[in-house]
């Protein structure tokens, strides 16, 4: 062993949700795992809604203690830009998202994982064997580097360590999240998202109830330097314009009031998510839905899958791409089909403000359980109503909505 050098089997770089998933995974399974993250604590800043559905708790075989979880929720409610609004009623949570992240990190911990703070990966170099790969060489800021690892699993977000280190992948195109917390918010339940482009140009807002009253209220937009702009018009110019803001718990009260949120991948999947020794997972593979741009479901599954795959290879002595292929055959076997719900979402969003408000009345009042008849039943609503849609790829982009469920890793 090189002197002051660390050694790990895997070497999980982010500790949000995919990288504590991946940890605490690969510690499950008997590897020696470190973790690192380079803020100085975990979960800070919040980036997103901080919803997650009970199809996805039972898929990834979660048992959420009720610190983490801020609210109950019945569902999602989509309103159009008249007003016209349909639900789609699949139960799920709001979480305390950077308590959410603690308690998976802690978790890993206690499975045996090793968590390094204030940890950043700036360079890494392959070390090979008789022209065989064997491990990396990983360098960095913070006491632990150098580390070497057999693997790593690269969940560091929408930032993609380890593809721009290695040239892997081209940087994805994102659109920009912000949002508030306000108070005195009414809801009924359900987690309102707005296609209203006059404030979210090719994107949505949305109202995400919590507990106590409050709220997060926020956009999403590809018109990333207006994005602040445009969601304080928002509020201002609806029934949210007489409630407050305060800051997140997350955050000291005694700061400045400002929104938080952060850069979402939206351009799909990367083409290539291993390499020797190396699985994205989470943002950091693209992993986000489409349409609604929801990823701690996939970034919760993909890092179960990265960590199986970790195991099984470190075990055979084979670490290599082709050994871990296995990682995306096991994602493009289960993730949603990407290629459609972008095509959907293009059309969608090249529809008028009119166009899409005629779609939405085009649908049911409650989406969860409508089959074949009422498929049917919205082609005819759109045949009478507006047929020169048709031309217009509306039914790609009807079906993105449908495809957005949680079922299929939409929330």
């Amino acid at each position: 062993m090189a002197e002051g050098v660390t050694r790990c089997e895997v070497l999980v770089v982010g500790a949000g949700p995919g990288g504590g998933a991946a940890a605490l995974h690969s510690a499950r399974a008997g590897l020696n795992v470190l973790l690192i993250e380079d803020h100085p604590e975990i979960g800070t800043p919040v980036h997103c809604g901080e919803c997650i559905s009970d199809l996805a708790v039972s898929n990834l075989n979660l048992e959420l203690p009720d610190e983490v979880i801020s609210k109950r929720v019945d569902g999602i409610r989509v309103v159009f830009p008249d007003g016209t609004d349909t639900k789609l009623s699949e139960p799920g949570y709001v979480l305390e998202k950077h308590l959410f992240e603690r308690w998976i990190a802690n978790e890993a911990e206690n499975a045996g994982a090793k968590l390094q703070l204030s940890h950043k990966l700036t360079g890494v170099e392959r070390i090979e064997v008789d022209g065989k790969f064997t491990e990396w060489h990983c360098t960095g800021k913070g006491d632990l580097f150098p580390i070497r690892a057999q693997i790593i699993i690269d969940a560091s977000g929408v930032a993609g360590v380890c593809s721009k280190l290695l040239d892997l992948n081209p940087r994805p195109k994102v659109i920009a999240g912000m949002q508030y917390e306000v108070l005195d918010v009414p809801t009924d339940g359900y987690l309102d998202f707005y296609i209203w482009p006059e404030y979210a140009k090719k994107g949505y807002l949305w109202m995400i109830p919590k507990c106590d009253g409050r709220a997060n209220i926020g956009l999403v937009t590809e018109d990333r330097k207006g994005a602040v702009k445009d969601l304080e018009a928002f509020i201002e110019n609806t029934h949210f314009s007489e409630l407050g803001k305060q800051n997140p718990p997350w955050r000291e009260s005694s700061d400045k009031i400002r929104g938080f949120g952060g850069t979402i991948p939206i351009s799909g999947p990367h083409e290539n998510t291993h390499a020797d020794g190396l699985m994205l997972i989470g943002d950091a593979a693209g992993f986000t839905s489409p349409l609604f741009e929801g990823g701690s479901h996939l970034a919760l599954k993909s890092a179960i899958f990265a960590a199986e795959t970790a195991a099984i290879a470190i075990s055979s002595g084979d670490i290599s791409a082709a050994s871990l292929s296995a990682y995306p055959r096991l994602w493009k076997a289960e993730f949603p089909p990407y290629g459609k719900i972008l095509k959907g979402k293009n059309a969608l969003y090249n529809l008028t403000d009119d166009e899409m408000s005629i779609m939405g009345r085009c649908f049911p009042k409650e989406m969860s359980d409508m089959g074949i008849s009422g498929k049917t039943m919205i082609g005819l609503r759109l045949a009478i109503r507006r047929p020169s849609l048709y031309f217009k790829k509306i039914i790609p982009a009807m079906l993105a909505f449908g495809y957005s469920r949680a079922k299929y890793y939409g929330w």
